[in-house]
């Protein structure tokens, strides 16, 4: 099948090459020209995965029209940020009847739409034509082939299995379901827990703190998404606990280091300076809080990330408290 992936980053990159290697023939559209020549000449992108070699089957451009051109499966891995903006661009070139697929795990600031529901109302799409893919996939691991699996979610069943099909391979697994709420808000609120995270460990706090946060966030992500009409199996499996460990754990995850930072006493100004690529648990903290507290959900782990970023709360006492009730239910 003839795809294309719209964003050259890590993770865009990344999955072009697990596209390619299931056979498909991939245009990866890059916004430098730069990029997009080094992976087509040198079948390289060492900007984002240094040293990993691209497949043949990937062709790179920064012309956004000609990735387009014929692609039955468009897969988007973009900031989420700055995905309406690239929207405008993509409608007019998007062939007919392509199915839009969303990679990204983030909320839109000012708006509270997730990834999706952006992509609906920007290209003006029927739901059937749209479908998110998340999980635990941690770039540089999958680029090395270590095997791993992903859902691909969608109100169409038909479509979220020609999706999964597309992308299955030897080392990368797919699972389908129609849970889109879920899927997504599993993809957005594990970033906020791996900030919570990554400030205890870049405070010095052990196995213990890492524990109970871990676990009283997987609560906290299940009553959000819950609340807003996801399935609570959904956030108990690979795109809510499985995407929440492989965050939360590794180093090479940007949310991760983003929370140690914090948890040093980096300001949110020093992290951002100093990150080389987007943290989205960062931008997608607040939006995340407001549409919690318009639905009445107590968020207490996230909101004292929030409170550290605004350097009302100590690192040092961040910590899985209880909420409202004084008793731990649910625990």
């Amino acid at each position: 099948m003839r795809v294309a992936v719209l964003g050259a980053g890590s993770w865009g990159t990344v999955f072009a090459k697990v596209l390619a290697d299931a056979g498909n023939d991939v245009e990866l559209w890059a916004r430098r020209d730069a990029v997009a020549r080094a992976i087509e000449h040198r079948r390289r992108n060492d900007d984002y995965l240094p040293g990993i070699a691209l497949p043949d089957e990937i062709e790179a451009t920064s012309d956004l029209r000609r990735a387009l051109r014929g692609a039955e499966i468009v897969f988007l891995s973009v900031p989420s940020q700055s995905l309406r903006g690239l929207l405008r661009d993509v409608g007019p070139a998007l062939a007919p009847g392509a199915v839009v697929v969303s990679l990204m795990k983030g909320v839109e600031e000012g708006t509270g739409l997730r990834m999706s529901e952006v992509i609906r109302e920007g290209l003006g799409l029927d739901d059937d034509r749209i479908a998110v893919v998340s999980g635990p996939n941690l770039a540089l691991e999958i680029a090395r082939e270590e095997p791993t699996a992903a859902v691909v979610a969608a109100s169409s069943l038909d479509t979220a299995m020609r999706v999964a099909a597309v992308c299955a391979n030897r080392y990368f697994g797919t699972f389908v379901n129609t849970d889109v709420i879920g899927t997504e808000f599993g993809g957005v609120l594990k970033n906020l827990i791996a900030l919570a995270v990554g400030i205890v460990v870049g405070v010095g706090y052990g196995d213990n703190t890492k524990a109970s946060i871990l676990t009283r966030g997987l609560a906290e992500m299940s009553a959000f998404a819950s609340a807003f009409g996801a399935q609570p199996d959904t956030l108990a499996g690979l795109a809510g606990m499985g995407d929440l460990i492989a965050t939360s754990e590794s180093p090479r995850s940007r949310n991760n280091r983003a929370g140690r930072l914090l948890g040093q006493g980096y300001t949110k100004d020093d992290v951002l300076r100093t990150m080389d690529q987007v943290a989205e648990g960062l931008a997608s903290l607040e939006p995340v809080l407001a549409l919690a507290a318009a639905k009445g959900v107590e968020m207490p782990i996230c909101t004292q990330v929030s409170q550290v970023i605004a350097g009302t709360l100590d690192p040092r006492d961040i910590a899985p408290h209880v909420a409202a009730d004084p008793l731990p239910v649910g625990e």
